[in-house]
């Protein structure tokens, strides 16, 4: 692709035209939509890794509201454990890296060192946190290269209020929640009745209408998966709701968190005939499915093929536009990967941090068709796209 950088600058111009100083809302009240947009499904599953964290702190209220406002079809999380007992959106086991737990003098005697997936760790754990101790932080962007202006100025929300903003958008958008560190949980947090984070876990869900197959009727009014990387957890869950699961894969040389499995055990057409049973998809790091030397992509593996000849979708993670997450055969162009990743690959669904910008390149690959015909802005820039493409051929 040899686009003019001009024209590739007008039309991201054009795209982000009008979002530029868009209010952060609170969290959304309960209202009743009506009659909302579906969930689109003819194209790869656009997910918003974490919320818009390329531009807003991780795991937000404002991460996610601004996702949704970028055209996300799901809003992805991660789910851990206050010490009372109440599930929140969190990716790290410890509050070290995302959040000011650090000028928090009064929790200065907090930190501890646990086994997390087979290694010690040290930090502060939201495990030895009350939520209303948890809500007192506040959380910073993980990365120091991306926007810092946010920092400082959201809170760590529950599994509910994200739940709800996904309840209260204007159009139907799926929640991904992540059964993150279960072993961890599971062993510090102790709930009434012998209850299991796993059950916590998707008695939310079906608290708040969440079932149904996927593509079943109930599924499309409110669409979910329930991702994880411990084989166990989904097994367990998969006898406690309807809902598809994604197994979660990590590089190499990791285990899986609960059985010990390598990777080459768990992308064996073996365990894919195994697994099939209970989920409906698995979610790969990108970089074991197209292997990376030197920042260069080398020759593809099979398991996308392999995992769609199981009837098993694939949603890779995590595509960044940073300039230190794009490959050298993308030169610096975000859109070049998603149009390999889609196109040429032919995945199903891609975790982003960067939401707005898959969703661009989506509009003007493969735009929604609108039943009421209107023009609007993506459908003019659609057709500049095809008029530039004319031009160049000529």
């Amino acid at each position: 692709m040899n686009s003019s950088p001009c024209v590739v600058a007008f039309l991201l111009l054009l795209l982000s035209a009008g979002n530029d100083a868009r209010p952060l809302y609170p969290l959304p009240s309960k209202t009743d939509n009506g009659l909302r947009q579906p969930l689109q499904t003819f194209r790869p599953y656009n997910i918003a890794h974490r919320g818009s964290n390329g531009e807003i702190p991780e795991e937000t209220a404002a991460a996610y509201e601004r996702a949704i406002e970028e055209g996300a079809d799901f809003i992805e999380t991660d789910i851990l454990s206050s010490k009372d007992g109440v599930l929140i959106c969190f990716h790290d086991p410890t509050l070290d890296d995302t959040t000011d737990i650090a000028k928090h003098k009064e929790f200065a005697d907090r930190k501890r060192t646990y086994e997390v997936e087979g290694a010690n760790k040290t930090g502060f754990f939201t495990v030895d946190f009350t939520l209303e101790e948890l809500k007192s932080l506040r959380v910073n962007q993980r990365d120091p290269f991306r926007d810092q202006q946010y920092n400082g100025k959201f809170s760590i929300i529950t599994f509910e209020e994200y739940i709800s903003i996904a309840l209260d958008a204007k159009r139907i958008v799926g929640i991904y929640p992540e059964i993150k560190s279960p072993v961890l949980i599971n062993e510090h947090v102790k709930w009434s009745k012998g209850r299991r984070f796993e059950d916590v876990f998707v008695h939310t869900l079906k608290k708040y209408g969440y079932k149904g197959s996927y593509m079943s009727e109930d599924w499309v009014k409110q669409p979910a998966f329930i991702q994880s990387f411990a084989p166990t957890s989904l097994v367990y869950v998969s006898n406690l709701t309807d809902l598809p699961l994604i197994f979660l894969i990590d590089n190499f040389t990791t285990p899986t968190p609960d059985t010990n499995q390598t990777y080459w055990e768990i992308t064996s057409d073996k365990y894919f005939d195994y697994i099939k049973d209970y989920v409906v998809g698995i979610g790969p790091w990108k970089d074991t499915i197209v292997p990376v030397v030197d920042n260069y992509m080398q020759t593809p593996t099979d398991i996308i093929a392999r995992a769609h000849a199981h009837n098993l979708q694939v949603h890779p993670y995590t595509y960044r536009n940073d300039n230190s997450s794009l490959h050298f055969n993308f030169h610096q162009d975000p859109y070049l990967e998603y149009a390999f990743w889609i196109h040429k690959m032919g995945v199903d669904g891609l975790f982003t941090d960067f939401t707005g910008s898959l969703h661009n390149y989506q509009e003007l690959s493969s735009p929604l068709v609108r039943k009421d015909g209107d023009r609007n802005a993506t459908d003019i820039l659609h057709k500049i796209a095809m008029l530039v493409s004319s031009y160049k051929k000529a």
